[in-house]
């Protein structure tokens, strides 16, 4: 435990002396402007594997490259892929968080479950809580340690359950989630250096995170029953200042009204869509006639955006959160508000794109890398792996998955199309890898907050303390999850509708 002690706070020092991701971003953008000028002077270039052409590297410092640097500036912003996506979905989130549906739904979800299913149910509440952002924390964290001593369990139990679950498994969901749209986007970008038409939509992954999201919660109950359990069986529980109320954190009657005429809602909708997309001759299908290129399934992000809004309007209707219909508009400019700091980060991340792509470096690194991976013989599976164990280090100091995943995108997902690995399969990749050392990270955010919550019920609780419960966790959720890929690409399943996973 020692010498673990001094790994993360060594991580600790080196990650609080990293940039913002936004100044990280930058840099690299001068990264690439430099390397582009030295590789265009020695000649690097490659042979595309699709045409045979030969990829020279462009270099920025030219006055073509100055051109497209100042003149595309904002071109290179309004059109890069994730913005649009994730602020259309989440002006509806923000009107169902608002309303308090989100919150009312976490703790619907655990607050009535039999004391036999009360570690799953929570597991499997927190694995999926990642729609509703912030709040799974600030609700289901608390919540989670007084249905533990409700039930006459360690609260100290129940707190890290909850914690664990929306960290170490936060690209997990039965549900769709504004992540969905926000990795899509990236994605979809990546993918333009090597095909311009390739799109990956935010359905991509689905039949993975559903399926993902119910393993997981089983991984995180073993842990909890076997391990966790006996870890937290030598610790004394502070009485002072811990008595919470429960009854308060039960729906009330007009939330259960609430939530109740949302779920006729939300089924009157399933069946349209499904009325409008079974006939054959539906104007609703694509152009093709198929379900997979109809506008509901390609513009799923609107479809998410507006389906929330309007359950969440029904909530707010039903309880008196949003009683007028002005709250709805403001409502969503809150939420537009909210991802200022996205957008901040999105125009750096989106030049930084831009260059790397216009100067031909993502191109000729994609087919450099694919080579020397292709002369090697490295099988899929291993490659898989090895990009997850990368990414996975990396999050333990970048904890930002939109952040990280802007930056390596650009270099895996063209290098391992050019192994016939699909775009689909190297996001559901980064997936595994991004979640389940958020929950070790003494960079994130959660991490202190869960602390401040454990030091509630035992007062000389420390990093140590919450690290001896989370790190059984990590490793668990990291191994099972990358074996579940691993058997999921053996099997050839389907990552999602129309995304092969081979």
């Amino acid at each position: 435990m020692a010498v673990l002690m001094r790994c993360l706070q060594f991580i600790e020092r080196a990650g609080n002396k990293l940039p913002h991701p936004f100044w990280l971003f930058v840099f690299m953008a001068a990264l690439v402007v430099a390397l582009s000028a030295v590789l265009n002077a020695v000649g690097a270039y490659a042979i595309s594997p699709v045409d045979g052409e030969r990829i020279q590297v462009r270099s920025l410092l030219t006055a073509e490259g100055l051109r497209m640097m100042i003149g595309d500036a904002i071109t290179n912003f309004a059109e890069f892929p994730p913005m649009a996506l994730i602020v259309v979905v989440m002006l509806g989130v923000a009107v169902a968080e608002r309303a308090g549906l989100l919150n009312a739904l976490l703790r619907g979800s655990v607050t009535r479950v039999p004391p036999q299913l009360l570690t799953f149910a929570l597991a499997l509440v927190g694995v999926s809580a990642s729609v509703a952002s912030d709040a799974a924390y600030v609700v289901l964290v608390p919540l989670g340690a007084m249905i533990f001593k409700a039930a006459g369990r360690s609260p100290i139990l129940g707190l890290v359950v909850a914690f664990g679950s929306i960290s170490a498994g936060y690209n997990a969901s039965v549900v769709l989630t504004p992540g969905d749209a926000l990795f899509a986007g990236l994605t979809t970008s990546a993918a333009h250096i090597i095909d311009p038409g390739y799109v990956v939509t935010p359905l991509a992954n689905y039949f993975f995170t559903a399926v993902s999201a119910l393993l997981l919660a089983l991984i995180m109950t073993a842990v909890t029953e076997f391990v966790l359990v006996r870890i937290t069986a030598r610790m004394e529980v502070d009485g002072d200042g811990v008595d919470e109320d429960l009854g308060e954190m039960r729906l009330t009657p007009l939330e259960r009204r609430g939530l109740l005429r949302t779920l006729w809602v939300l089924i009157a909708v399933v069946v349209v869509i499904a009325a409008v997309l079974v006939p054959s001759g539906s104007p609703m299908r694509g152009e093709d006639g198929g379900v997979l290129s109809s506008p509901i399934v390609t513009g799923i992000a609107f479809v998410m955006g507006l389906l929330f809004l309007v359950l969440g309007a029904v909530f707010g209707r039903t309880t008196g959160s949003l009683a007028r219909a002005r709250d709805i508009p403001e409502a969503m400019a809150t939420g537009v508000r909210e991802l200022a700091p996205v957008l901040v980060l999105f125009f750096a991340a989106a030049q930084f794109l831009a260059y790397f792509r216009w100067s031909g470096l993502g191109e000729v690194a994609a087919v450099r890398g694919a080579e020397l991976l292709d002369s090697t013989g490295v099988p899929t599976p291993a490659l898989l792996v090895g990009m997850v164990l990368v990414c996975t280090l990396m999050n333990i100091m970048i904890t930002s998955g939109s952040a990280q995943w802007a930056l390596v995108a650009p270099v895996f997902v063209p290098m391992f199309m050019l192994l016939d690995i699909p775009p689909e399969t190297t996001q559901a990749a980064f997936r595994v890898a991004d979640s389940p050392t958020n929950v070790i990270s003494p960079m994130s955010p959660y991490f202190a907050m869960a602390l401040g919550f454990l030091q509630r019920y035992r007062r000389d609780a420390g990093i140590g303390t919450l690290l001896s419960m989370t790190l059984p966790m990590a490793v668990a959720m990291l191994v099972g999850w990358t074996v579940i890929l691993l058997i999921w690409w053996g099997l050839g399943i389907p990552l999602g509708p129309g995304a092969p996973v081979r």
